[in-house]
């Protein structure tokens, strides 16, 4: 079993963000995947963020996570946490359709509010578990990530959870691919504004 790194030693920090309509279960995936369990019923106005030390492909990084809260009247908070974003998890419910028609919105927000064309971002189908409820088809996402070039996956909260360390894992691969090729061996980028990673 690998063992954590002494905290003095450089870690990069992931600043991930996980997006998406109220009631699609954000704060389930990411309380599945920091407190490995299920939880079902979660106030929506609460916005968290959660930090742990992860291993991911055998490196050792500090996951920052920020569960944002999908009621409307905190839009206004939305592009203030998408600027200190280095990756997104933008989240709908398969068994919710208006949640799957607002994910352009976000989509379209985190490239404006980051000044780019594209940014590492997963769009997340949850709830897969719910079968018979089900009113958005794997085609359906697929379809959308397509059309905006980013990758797809499918997840459930519920356990035993399905793809939900894969997701916020492929998130952090995505960022690094897109780091590679500028970062600097033995340089923190950190002090850089713009950067996709940070050394702490």
């Amino acid at each position: 079993m690998a063992t954590i790194p002494n905290h003095n030693e450089n870690l990069t920090t992931y600043k991930l963000v996980v997006v998406g309509d109220g009631g699609v279960g954000k704060s389930a995936l990411t309380i599945q995947f920091f407190q490995k369990m299920f939880v079902e019923d979660y106030d929506p106005t609460i916005e968290d963020s959660y930090i742990q030390h992860t291993d991911i492909d055998g490196q050792w990084c500090i996951l920052d996570v920020l569960d944002t809260a999908g009621q409307e009247e905190f839009s206004a908070m939305r592009e203030q946490y998408m600027r200190t974003g280095d990756g997104f998890l933008i989240v709908y419910s398969v068994t919710d359709k208006s949640s799957y028609e607002n994910v352009p919105q976000f989509h379209e927000l985190i490239l404006r509010v980051k000044d780019k064309t594209t940014f590492p971002m997963l769009l997340v189908a949850n709830k897969v578990d719910l079968i018979h409820q089900r009113s958005i088809t794997e085609e359906q996402g697929r379809d959308m990530a397509d059309r905006f070039k980013i990758p797809y996956i499918e997840t459930s909260a519920k356990d035993p959870p399905q793809n939900v360390d894969k997701g916020f894992q492929d998130v952090v691969r995505l960022i690094r691919r897109q780091c590679a090729p500028t970062k600097k061996p033995g340089k923190p980028s950190g002090g850089n504004r713009g950067s996709c990673c940070v050394l702490v």
